[in-house]
């Protein structure tokens, strides 16, 4: 599992478009999101560089915690 915190996320939007930014790039991957700490953790087969750089392809800036 990988915790990532993502600043930007604060909406339910948000919430949508970060869970189908990780399953876009791992369509196994499973993803928890809390927006109240702004974290998810990701078990996916991708590695972390991947998932850090799908989401800020999709505008989301993301940094293990």
């Amino acid at each position: 599992m990988t915790r990532l915190s993502i600043p930007d996320m604060s909406c339910g939007h948000c919430k949508a478009t970060v869970e189908k930014t990780v399953t876009g790039l791992d369509p196994a991957a499973k993803v928890a999101v809390d927006l109240a700490t702004r974290h998810i953790d990701v078990t996916s087969a991708s590695t972390t560089e991947a998932l850090i750089a799908a989401l800020k392809g999709a505008g989301f800036e993301a940094a293990v915690a």
